[in-house]
C-alpha cells in the first residue's frame, strides 16, 4: 500500500506551524518568512520559481528539500494552506498562493467545508475540494494516486488530525530556532508520538534540525 508522508514542514521552537493572524498578505501569521527561511534558499525551491532567482544552494538543507516529490502521486493539504483565513475574493475567483503553474504537479485534495468543483490548473495540477474525516479524504487520496504515495502538505491542525488518527508513515519536520509565542501548533494533543516511530536529528549550518520519522515495524 501507498506511503503517507510528510515534507519540510516547519514548526519553530515552541512547536507552532504557522503564526498568528493569516491573511491574504501574510501566509504564515506574524511569523512571516521565518519559518522557512532554511528551504527558500535551496534548489528545490527555487526551481518552483517562488522564492528568488539563482541555482539555489546545495548541502543539508537541500538533500532534504529535494525529497519532497519523490514517488508521489497526491497532496493532502488543510483550507488555509489554499486561502487565507482573511482577505481572499470569492471561492470561484481564489485560484491558490502559486499562480497558474502551481508546484503540484499531481491532483491535491484540500479539506474544507465549503466544497467547490475542481479546479483545474496547468502542469497537471487539479485542486479536488472536499469535506472528510482524515480516513475517508486518505481512501479518495490512494484512489487518485495509484501505485504511488499520498503526501501530507499541511497545515499543522491537518498533519496533527492525521497523526491522531494513525496515519502518517513518514514525516520529515524540520525544527527553526524562533520563538513565535501563538498561532498554528502541531504537537498538542500527541504525547507518546515518539514510541511509534524511529526518529532521527540532523542538524544543519543554517541552523535547523532536520527530523525524520519512520514508522516502526509492528513486529518491533
Amino acid at each position: 500500500m501507498s506511503l503517507v508522508r510528510v515534507h519540510n514542514f516547519t514548526v519553530s521552537l515552541d512547536g507552532f506551524g504557522t503564526g498568528e493572524g493569516q491573511s491574504l498578505d501574510t501566509p504564515f501569521g506574524h511569523a512571516g518568512s521565518r519559518l522557512m527561511g532554511w528551504a527558500f534558499p535551496t534548489r528545490t525551491f527555487r526551481r518552483m520559481g517562488l522564492h528568488g532567482d539563482g541555482a539555489g544552494s546545495v548541502g543539508v538543507d537541500e538533500a532534504f528539500a529535494s525529497r519532497w516529490a519523490d514517488g508521489i502521486g497526491v497532496e493532502i493539504m488543510g483550507r488555509n494552506k489554499f486561502e487565507p483565513l482573511e482577505g481572499a475574493p470569492s471561492d470561484e475567483e481564489w485560484r491558490g498562493w502559486w499562480g497558474e503553474n502551481p508546484p503540484f504537479h499531481t491532483p491535491v485534495l484540500v479539506l474544507t467545508h465549503r466544497p467547490r468543483p475542481p479546479l483545474e490548473m496547468e502542469g497537471g495540477t487539479t485542486f479536488y475540494f472536499v469535506d472528510a474525516e482524515p480516513a475517508e479524504a486518505l481512501a479518495q487520496a490512494r484512489d487518485l494516486a495509484g501505485d504511488l504515495d499520498v503526501r501530507l502538505g499541511g497545515g499543522a491542525t491537518t498533519i496533527r488530525q492525521f497523526l491522531a488518527a494513525d496515519l502518517v508513515d513518514e514525516m520529515h519536520v524540520v525544527v527553526a530556532p524562533v520563538v513565535l509565542g501563538r498561532g498554528e501548533r502541531l504537537w498538542d494533543g500527541l504525547e507518546g508520538l515518539e514510541e511509534r516511530f524511529d526518529i532521527e536529528a540532523t542538524p544543519s549550518q543554517s541552523g535547523v534540525v532536520h527530523l525524520t520519522f519512520v514508522r516502526r515495524s509492528t513486529a518491533d
